[in-house]
């Protein structure tokens, strides 16, 4: 089925094997849509997540939401268009071509589309909307146009994992989060496990990121459990070497870097639900990439939050928590050198990815 009908144009529907859906752990091909999930749908049940502070919001559902998950294809096109089921709090899709980003707003039917792509060959990258349930119907292309399946090798792999601060839906569109302008500053395969409200050292979600291939892991931890006194002064402190030993557990050479909270005026020494202040958790958090450097991690280490984003930047925090637009880009510009400077020599890409 053309889903646009008045264009010259081949449709390729959302399950076609021609299309990589990368950053996603697994891909649900329903009737008629297709869409991410960026935790495995089939043990959902395994991963329950509920804060008393946003009652009904749950871990699964912000598995739904595209954050750093994109569609990729070869192709020799000059058009290319495509629509969503429903257009519903749904931001902007981009297109990456050549190293070029271009947005596009997605419409009220939930249509969107680029004209004027370069001409020959090339590798298309569709990042979807960070936001929201996005469950895509179709792509469509040049009725005459080429398709194929990306290379199978992919550059090296980074996976971060925090809260609504790394999923960052106030981000200007899908590759401006700070996770995805570091793993195109520095040419890495994301995949984003930035839940919004839902960043609680779960250890099935350690479990997860132990058992996915990577080349540099980034675990932003402790405001979630500041807001929601997951743990307390008594078990904070275990409950991260816990998480960050199962990592390792999988991954026994590759640099995990230990990110602590941002800068947030109004907790800094507010005592949280945990009974702590985000000062004294930003400590915690220190000390336990110390006790894990003791006994013999060299590849784990502490990325200060305040150093990413301090008291300087508090006019990018609208909210006092949440950075803005600028605020993310702002974050991307700190963490991209700290990541460059632990990435092992033989795993250091050439920059944005083509």
């Amino acid at each position: 089925m053309n889903i646009f009908p008045s264009k010259a144009l081949r449709s390729i529907p959302a399950s076609d094997s021609v299309l990589t859906w990368a950053g996603a752990i697994e891909v649900e091909h329903a009737a008629g849509w297709s869409r991410g999930w960026r935790l495995p749908r089939g043990r959902l049940r395994l991963f329950p997540g509920r804060l008393r502070l946003f009652p009904g919001r749950r871990l699964q559902g912000h598995a739904r939401a595209q954050a750093g998950v994109r569609i990729t294809f070869g192709t020799d096109a000059t058009v290319l268009r495509g629509r969503c089921l429903s257009a519903d709090g749904i931001g902007p899709v981009d297109l990456v071509v050549h190293g070029t980003v271009v947005d596009a707003p997605v419409a009220s039917d939930g249509s969107f589309h680029f004209a004027e792509l370069p001409a020959g060959e090339k590798i298309t990258e569709i990042w979807l909307p960070h936001g929201g349930d996005f469950r895509l119907v179709e792509l469509a292309v040049d009725e005459s146009a080429r398709t194929w399946v990306t290379p199978a090798t992919p550059p090296p792999r980074l996976i971060t994992y925090g809260s609504s601060i790394t999923q960052c839906r106030a981000a200007a569109s899908p590759t401006r989060t700070w996770p995805a302008l570091v793993a195109r500053n520095l040419g890495l395969d994301l995949t984003c496990l930035g839940f919004d409200g839902e960043c609680h050292l779960d250890p099935m979600i350690a479990r997860l990121i132990r058992d996915r291939p990577a080349e540099v892991i980034i675990t932003c931890l402790g405001v979630n459990v500041y807001g929601a006194g997951t743990f307390t002064k008594r078990s904070f402190l275990p409950a991260v070497l816990g998480f960050v030993s199962t990592v390792r557990d999988g991954h026994p050479r590759v640099p995990i870097l230990v990110m602590s909270p941002i800068f947030s005026p109004s907790r800094e020494e507010q005592t949280g639900q945990t009974g702590m202040s985000l000062a004294e958790m930003r400590a915690d958090i220190a000390e336990a990439v110390r006790l894990l450097r003791e006994h013999g991690d060299a590849d784990v280490h502490l990325i200060d939050g305040l150093d990413v984003f301090g008291p300087a930047q508090e006019h990018l925090l609208p909210d006092g928590l949440h950075p803005n637009a600028a605020g993310y880009a702002h974050m991307a510009t700190s963490i991209t050198p700290l990541v460059r400077a632990h990435l092992h020599p033989h795993h250091q890409a050439t920059g944005r990815r083509q």
